[in-house]
Formats: C-alpha cells, structure tokens, sequence
C-alpha cells in the first residue's frame, strides 16, 4: 500500500524533508527529541496531501458510514475537511500496541549510513510510540534476540512515553538471534487482539519466522512487519575482492564483489519477494525498508494499516 502526497512549496518540502532524513535525525542526541522531530515533518507533510483530515480520523474519529446517528457527526471537522466524521467511543478508539525490537547483533551494521539498522529502527518505533500516546492508545515494548528479554505492558498515560524511550535508548543489538521462536514466545504471552508491529533485519531462516507471523495472525493480531536493511545491505556498492563476515556467528567469506553482485541482488530480491507474497497471502502489512530512506514512508503505511481496523 502506498500514499501520494501533492508536491508542496520547494521551501516547505525541503523544511519537512530535514524533519525525515535520517542523517539530520543522527544529529539529534535525545531519543524524545528525535521521536517529535520526525512526527513533525510527518505531520507537516500530511498536511499538504490531498487527504485533508487524514491525522483527525487517527485521534478521536472515523470516517461516517451508513448506519451511524447523524447527531454523532462532527460539523466542527465537517467545515474542516468537507467530510463526514463522528466521534468514536472509547471502546474503539484503543487499540493496543505493542513495538517489537529485533536485538540481534546484525541489527548494529552500517556501512556508510549515518544510522545502523537498528538505530533507525529505534527512531521509528520511537515515533510511532509518540504518535500512538498522542492518539491515547495503549502501546508496550517487547525485545528479543534468541528468546524476549524484555516485556513492557501496554498503557496510554503520557509517562508511558518516558518510559518506552528510555528502555529503546538503552537497547543496544548484541545478541544472537532466534526470530521464529520469539514471536512465538511473544504470540503466546498476547492476552488480546493487538497492532503488532515488528522491527527486524530478518537475516535467517525465512520460513520458522513464516510460520511464527502466521500464528500471530491466527491468533487475531494485527501485524506490521518492517524490514529494516541496511543501504549497502540492498544496492551492494562493493567492488573487487571484498571480505565479508557474517555479525553473530563470525563466519567469513572472501569473494570477488564485482562477479558477485547480480547474483546477491537477484538473491535479495528474491527473499525480500518471499515475504512480500507471504505477508500479503496472511494478511500482514510488509514494509521493505533501507536505513536511507526517510522516515514517512514507514509511518505511512502504519497509519494506513491503523485506518484499516476501523
């Protein structure tokens, strides 16, 4: 799924460009500051879509559909946007939420990148944790590598944000992995239906992790699954006889980068197709990603995703 804004002012576009390029978020120091910065540019972006009062339907309404009370209507947001909206109820406004965090030591790769894999990921979750605290809805934090490590309950309070970025600011990718096994430790500890949304290279194995995103969509959840690359990881800018080693089991491979790139990239290509076809057959959004795209793409499709439950 994708989202086309119309082209702003060149100086407004370049402003909310600097909000979203994640070299100019590595500048910022603080975790919170960051989460604001790119929600901001996002904000300020969708702003100037053709979707006027796409971020209104994602804080206390809906879109009107036949067979709601026309007193629920809100004519406030009506001569807003030119369309129908009415008030939701508490019981449909919070969903709950939970960032899934891959700890594995690939997620801590760059080349020339200014953020690793799993710095940019930080940075994301981070913001959609803003945006969902800002909406009210509940949200937690789960970590894993070979097993979850961490597990942070759901809440909607305003420190609730203090504490999900101050335990993201801490993380750090170490570990070895087990993908598979993990989200199926963490689909058997969901009590409720829920938004869950997965950050991970998914450097293994495709088909343990197909199996475990399955179960977590036939136990009623909802699943965001971004695929977090690294740039170099995606368009291989190697040449000549390049060593490389593989992060968590130091395995390494010498080989020659140049007669070696199409095969790698068919490669790539061809997993990241796998999961494509496999999430899109499950009913999961998979949303490729490489750590020089800008952040909106990433919080588009989660706002879309979050459209859909409603």
């Amino acid at each position: 799924m994708s989202l086309w804004f119309i082209p702003l002012e060149v100086n407004q576009m370049t402003a909310v460009e600097q909000y979203l390029k994640p070299e100019v978020i590595r500048q910022i120091a603080r975790l919170d500051l960051r989460a604001q910065f790119i929600v901001k540019g996002f904000m300020q972006g969708l702003h100037a879509s053709p979707f006027h009062g796409f971020s209104v339907e994602f804080s206390e309404h809906r879109k009107y559909t036949s067979g709601d009370d026309p007193k629920d209507i809100d004519w406030l947001v009506y001569a807003k946007t030119d369309k129908y909206y009415v008030k939701k109820f508490e019981a449909e406004t919070n969903i709950h939420g939970y960032l899934v965090m891959d700890l594995s030591r690939s997620m801590g790769y760059t080349h020339r990148q200014q953020l690793t894999k799993f710095e940019y990921s930080i940075c994301l979750a981070a913001a959609m944790c803003y945006m969902m605290i800002h909406q009210q809805d509940p949200v937690g934090l789960i970590t894993f590598d070979q097993k979850v490590r961490d597990s942070l309950p759901p809440k909607s309070k305003r420190k609730q944000l203090g504490n999900v970025l101050s335990l993201l600011a801490r993380l750090k990718p170490t570990g070895e992995t087990d993908i598979g096994r993990s989200l199926i430790q963490i689909a058997a500890m969901l009590k409720q239906r829920s938004l869950v949304m997965i950050f991970s290279d998914l450097l293994t194995d495709p088909e343990p992790v197909i199996k475990s995103l399955r179960r977590l969509r036939h136990g009623g959840h909802d699943v965001i699954l971004f695929h977090v690359l690294d740039e170099a990881e995606v368009r291989f800018p190697f040449d000549g006889l390049i060593e490389f080693e593989e992060p968590e089991s130091h395995q390494k491979l010498q080989v020659d980068a140049t007669d070696f790139r199409q095969a790698y990239l068919a490669e790539l290509a061809a997993f990241r197709e796998q999961y494509r076809q496999e999430c899109f057959q499950s009913g999961i959004d998979y949303v490729p990603l490489d750590t020089s795209m800008q952040f909106d793409r990433a919080l588009t499709e989660y706002l879309i995703s979050r459209r859909a439950r409603f």
